[in-house]
């Protein structure tokens, strides 16, 4: 009854600033949110050596391919006296480029288990240090002409990859005031983004990507992630993991005091939100959360489909298919195969200003209406591609329509589908089932570009440009299901939006009121009384 009581004080009232009209601090602790010096850094810190070296290591293995396999077919001959044919050379290095993905979908699920034993930036912290030994093994791999250690690097920077994608941007939500919770969510695949882009420049033969300096190529990631894994450790805790998970609200209040860059009396909502986001999370743990729970409740069925769809639906939108496929389109339009890659990696370029476009755009517009957008024009221009690719040697002027369907897919997708998926997990449930969620979704995201990278080599094969119209059904189907069943998340409490959803595919979450950005949304206290 007490709890009821105290959320029909929060939510009652429709706008939490009437609640705290009898504190002194009640304007400060609720007006605009900041982009404080800890956010800033804890920002940097974390894209640049975190999630920059998972785009990194997804970019970088396309152009040196040859090289690599022919170290690989040497390596082979004179450790075990056996020539490689052709066909168990590819096997090899279908192998290596998959077991990539592979680890990338166990360390997802493991991110479930560090984020609550120890903590958001804790399990950051160790995701760096595989990612370190893989990046020795990538060094070092050459000159002890072992293909084992290729082997074993790729698994595990898969493994530290999934583990960033799967904490990364819940710390990064959970320092974030609502406001700005978009804004830093999207650095998660802002850095991804730039990873992709700065391993495909890298990668160029009269770069890095050679018969001399491929280890270097591989391990040049170790730059940026041991530099801000130094910074890492000086970063705050997620208050919300030590207020509700670690029951140390003293050092919690301490930690988002100095991320608010305010002292500790001007904080009285956000305590206050906390408070009742413990409430609820002790309510809800007879047990502890973990990936069996959130798979088996039922109240949290519709939520994880949602942040597993859209993870898993980015995948299946072909994004990598488009930008393995741009380079013969651009070779149709006429330019050489060094100039095509060249304008393959300015369409990456279109991607990352899209991905920097995308941080205000989060903290301005719904989470519904950008991603119907992106969803909507994104099919339209797969159309356009598929069309123009399947016309382009007959004729003379699809060559160029192609081009525009590529940049076309690539300024839709990063308007929406490109950030939204990472972080929208963090926003649909509470702390409680998070980590789970998260781990989930990443995993749908991993398991997706495997499954592609699998698939798309026969579809290229028999279905060729008409491939596109298969992605665009995919992203037509998973419009539909966003538009009628996503809430609106934006400045929303998770408490709020888990309430909405938990009747499954009998709630109505888009029949909810839409929130602004300046107020938390009224809703129901029956629903209250109900999470």
């Amino acid at each position: 009854m007490e709890q009821s009581a105290e959320r029909e004080g929060l939510f009652n009232g429709g706008d939490v600033r009437s609640n705290f009209s009898s504190s002194p601090y009640s304007e400060i602790s609720v007006t605009r949110p900041s982009w404080t010096r800890v956010l800033v850094l804890a920002g940097a810190a974390t894209t640049i050596g975190c999630s920059l070296p998972v785009g990194y290591n997804i970019g970088v293995v396309n152009s040196p391919a040859g090289v690599i396999k022919s170290f690989c077919n040497e390596s082979v001959q004179s450790r075990y006296g056996v020539i490689l044919q052709k066909n168990g050379l590819d096997f090899l290095w279908s192998t290596i480029v998959a077991i990539f993905l592979v680890g990338g979908t166990v360390g997802s699920l493991g991110g479930s288990y560090f984020a609550d034993k120890v903590g958001r930036k804790g399990a950051l912290i160790v995701s760096s240090g595989i990612g370190t030994l893989a990046g020795v093994l990538f060094f070092v791999s050459k000159t002890a002409n072992s293909i084992e250690m290729l082997i074993a690097g790729r698994l595990l920077v898969g493994v530290s990859s999934g583990l960033i994608t799967s904490v990364m941007p819940m710390y990064l939500t959970e320092l974030a005031p609502s406001l700005l919770r978009g804004s830093m969510g999207v650095l998660c695949p802002l850095g991804v983004t730039f990873g992709v882009l700065v391993g495909q420049v890298l990668s160029l033969y009269k770069i890095l990507g050679n018969e001399e300096f491929w280890p270097h190529l591989l391990a040049f990631y170790l730059l940026p992630l041991l530099l801000c894994s130094f910074l890492l450790i000086f970063l705050p805790e997620s208050p919300k993991y030590l207020f509700i998970v670690k029951k140390q609200p003293h050092l919690a209040i301490q930690q988002l005091a100095s991320i608010r860059n305010v002292k500790e009396e001007f904080l009285d909502q956000e305590i206050h939100e906390l408070r009742l986001e413990e409430q609820d999370n002790d309510v809800d743990e007879s047990d502890s959360w973990n990936l069996l729970r959130v798979l088996k409740d039922k109240t949290l069925l519709l939520p994880l489909l949602l942040v597993c769809s859209l993870q898993a639906g980015q995948q299946f939108s072909g994004i990598n298919a488009v930008f393995y496929y741009s380079v013969i389109i651009f070779q149709e339009a006429g330019f050489s195969l060094e100039n095509s890659q060249i304008a393959t990696i300015a369409a990456g370029c279109c991607n990352l200003l899209m991905a920097i476009i995308s941080i205000p755009v989060m903290a301005k517009f719904n989470r519904r209406c950008t991603l119907q957008v992106s969803l909507i024009t994104t099919a339209v221009f797969l159309i356009v591609l598929g069309t123009a690719a399947t016309f382009i040697s007959t004729i003379s002027w699809m060559p160029y329509l192609s081009i525009v369907g590529v940049l076309g897919f690539v300024v839709c997708y990063g308007i929406a589908l490109g950030p939204v998926p990472y972080f929208i997990g963090s926003e649909l449930f509470e702390v409680g089932p998070r980590p789970s969620a998260m781990a989930l979704g990443s995993m749908a995201n991993w398991g997706g570009n495997f499954f592609i990278a699998l698939l798309f080599p026969s579809m290229l094969t028999y279905l060729r440009a008409k491939s596109f119209f298969i992605f665009a059904i995919v992203v037509i189907a998973l419009y539909f299901f966003i538009r009628f069943y996503l809430p609106e998340t934006r400045g929303r409490d998770p408490v709020e939006v888990a309430a909405l959803c938990k009747q499954g595919f009998s709630s109505r979450p888009v029949e909810s009121p839409v929130n602004s950005a300046s107020t938390v949304e009224t809703f129901s206290i029956s629903d209250v009384k109900e999470v």
